[in-house]
C-alpha cells in the first residue's frame, strides 16, 4: 500500500516535471515579483515623501465606505485580478475589526474565483466570445488541461493570476466539486499574507 502510494507520487512528480509545471510556477512567480516590487516601492515612496502608510490607510477608512471597498475588491477579483489583494489586506489592519474584515476579503476573493469559473462556463455558450477567448487564452487553457486542480491550487496560494486560472477551469468544464475544493485554498493565502502584512505594519 505504502509502495503504491509512493510510486503514484513519484509518477505525478515525473509528469509535472516533464510537462513543465515546476518551471511554469518558477517563471510566473518571478514575473509576479516585479509588479509586487513596484507596488512596495510606490508605497515606500508615499510613506516617506507624501504621508505615512498608516495615515493613508486611516484616510481611506474614514473617506470610503466599507461596502464600496469590498465591492471594488470583488469586482477586481472577478475580472482577472486587476488590483493586488495585498493593498486591501493592509487596509483591513486599520479597520475596527481587522480579522473580521480580513475574513470577508478571503471569502470575497474565493467568490471572485467562483464567478470567474462560471463566467468561463457561460461564455462558452456564445460562439463569438468563445472563439475570442480561446484565441487569447490558448496557453492558459492548455495548462489547465495538463495540470487541472494543481494549477488552481497554485493560483489560489501564490501571487499568480487566480481569476485567469478559474476562468480557464470554467472554459474546459473542470468538475465543479473539485474546483470548489482546490479554489478554497485561496482563503489560506489571506491568512498567511495577512499575518505577514500585519507584522510588517506593526
Amino acid at each position: 500500500m505504502y509502495k503504491q502510494k509512493k510510486s503514484r507520487v513519484r509518477l505525478l512528480h515525473q509528469y509535472y516535471k516533464y510537462t513543465g509545471f515546476y518551471s511554469f510556477i518558477w517563471e510566473n512567480s518571478k514575473k509576479a515579483l516585479v509588479p509586487l516590487a513596484v507596488i512596495i516601492g510606490i508605497l515606500l515612496y508615499i510613506n516617506y515623501y507624501v504621508m505615512s502608510i498608516d495615515e493613508m490607510l486611516v484616510y481611506v477608512t474614514q473617506n470610503f465606505s466599507d461596502v464600496s471597498i469590498f465591492s471594488l475588491f470583488l469586482v477586481s477579483e472577478s475580472i482577472l485580478g486587476l488590483l493586488p489583494p495585498d493593498i486591501f489586506i493592509a487596509w483591513t489592519k486599520n479597520t475596527s475589526s481587522p480579522l473580521l474584515y480580513l475574513s470577508i476579503l478571503a471569502v470575497l476573493s474565493y467568490l471572485g474565483g467562483v464567478i470567474s469559473y462560471y463566467k468561463g462556463r457561460t461564455l462558452l455558450l456564445i460562439p463569438k466570445i468563445n472563439d475570442y477567448l480561446e484565441g487569447k487564452m490558448t496557453k492558459h487553457i492548455r495548462n489547465m488541461q495538463k495540470w487541472g486542480g494543481f494549477l488552481i491550487a497554485v493560483g489560489a496560494l501564490l501571487p499568480l493570476p487566480f481569476a485567469i486560472a478559474c476562468l480557464a477551469a470554467g472554459m474546459i468544464k473542470f468538475p465543479q466539486k473539485h474546483f470548489f475544493i482546490f479554489a478554497s485554498l485561496r482563503i489560506f493565502r489571506f491568512v498567511i499574507y495577512g499575518y505577514v502584512i500585519y507584522a510588517a505594519l506593526s
